[in-house]
C-alpha cells in the first residue's frame, strides 16, 4: 500500500524471494506510479486507490509504507477489511495511537506488526542474545544519523510525523530497551529546525538495575550508525546495526517470512504489539524530556 522508496527497495524483492509470500497488487496515490512500479517488478495487478486494494479478496495482507501520520488511519481500515498488517515504523505518531491499533488488531482476529526489520537479522539477534544472558550490560549506547539537506522530504514535515527521533531514533529506543527492558528515568534535549522538526536529539535513560542508556539521533550528521554495550567482560560493538543490508542474510525477507508464518499458522507476531506500544511511550517520554 503505496509506492515509496523502501518498498521498491527492500520489500518488494522481500516478498518475491520469501518461500511463503506471493506479491499479488500494489497502489499509491499516485496511480502512475503505482502502474510504473508494477511493471518494474512484474506485480500481476495495480489497484486504483488503496480502498480497491483493501477490497481485492486475493489480498490476505497489507504492507504500509506511508508517511508516519497515516499509519493509524490505514492500518484501521486495513483490519476493518478483513487483511494483516506489516506496518513500517514508528508504529504510530504517539503511544495513544498505537494502543488504539493493538485493540483495533486484537477486536478484528488479524496479525499487526510494526516492521522493524533490523531485530530479525541473525547477528543482532545473537548480539542481543549474548548480551541478555550473562554479560549483565552496565550501559547501552545507540546511535543513528545521517544528513538531510533536502528541504521538501516528509521527513522535515511536522504534521507528517517528521523529526529525526521518529525516523531514525526509534531504532535507537528500540535497541536499549531490547537490551535493558524499560527506563525508570529520561532526561533529553533537542534542536528543531525551521520546519519546527527536531534535527537531532539526544536522551539519558536510567534503568531500575543501576544501567543506563544513552541514544543519539540525528538529521545534520554525516551517517554515523551504532550499538555498543559496555559489560564487566568487556565492550562489545555492533556496526551497521539498523541498516545491516544483505550481508549475506536480508533481514527484510526474514522480516517477511516471519509475518507470513504468524498469519498462516495464527501464532503470535515476533515484534508484539506490546512491545510496539511500549516503544512509543518511550518516545513520548523523550519527546516531552526535550520539549520537541
Amino acid at each position: 500500500m503505496g509506492a515509496a522508496s523502501i518498498a521498491g527497495k527492500a520489500l518488494i524483492p522481500a516478498i518475491t524471494s520469501s518461500h511463503n509470500g506471493r506479491l499479488v497488487s500494489i497502489a499509491s496515490r499516485d496511480p502512475a506510479r503505482a502502474e510504473q512500479m508494477a511493471a518494474q517488478h512484474s506485480i500481476p495487478r495495480c489497484a486504483q486507490s488503496y480502498e480497491a486494494l483493501l477490497e481485492d479478496p486475493e489480498v490476505d495482507a497489507v504492507y504500509i509504507p506511508l508517511v508516519n501520520s497515516l499509519h493509524k488511519e490505514w492500518t484501521l481500515r486495513a483490519l476493518a477489511a478483513g487483511k494483516h498488517v506489516l506496518c513500517e515504523k514508528p508504529l504510530a505518531m504517539n503511544a495513544l495511537e498505537a494502543e488504539e491499533m493493538a485493540a483495533a488488531a486484537a477486536g478484528s482476529g488479524r496479525r499487526l506488526m510494526e516492521a522493524f526489520m533490523y531485530r530479525f537479522h541473525p547477528r543482532t539477534r545473537q548480539y542481543v542474545e549474548d548480551l541478555r544472558g550473562e554479560a549483565s550490560p552496565l550501559h547501552v549506547q545507540a546511535s543513528f544519523g545521517f544528513p538531510l539537506n533536502d528541504s521538501s522530504n516528509y521527513r522535515l514535515v511536522k504534521d507528517l510525523g517528521g523529526g529525526a527521533l521518529m525516523d531514525v531514533g526509534c531504532y535507537t529506543a528500540s535497541a536499549a530497551r531490547w537490551i535493558l527492558g524499560e527506563p525508570d528515568t529520561v532526561l533529553a534535549e533537542g534542536r528543531t529546525g525551521d520546519t519546527g522538526v527536531d534535527l537531532t536529539v539526544s536522551a539519558l535513560l536510567h534503568f531500575k538495575a543501576g544501567a543506563t542508556a544513552s541514544l543519539w539521533c540525528s538529521f545534520e550528521s554525516a551517517e554515523e550508525q551504532g550499538l555498543t554495550a559496555v559489560t564487566p567482560k568487556g565492550t562489545f560493538a555492533l556496526t551497521t546495526p539498523f541498516t545491516a543490508w544483505r550481508d549475506p542474510d536480508d533481514p527484510y525477507q526474514l522480516m517477511v517470512e516471519s509475518f507470513a508464518d504468524s498469519v498462516i499458522g495464527g501464532k503470535q507476531v515476533a515484534i508484539p504489539l506490546e512491545e510496539s506500544v511500549a516503544n512509543m511511550r518511550l518516545i513520548d517520554r523523550i519527546r516531552e524530556a526535550a520539549r520537541i
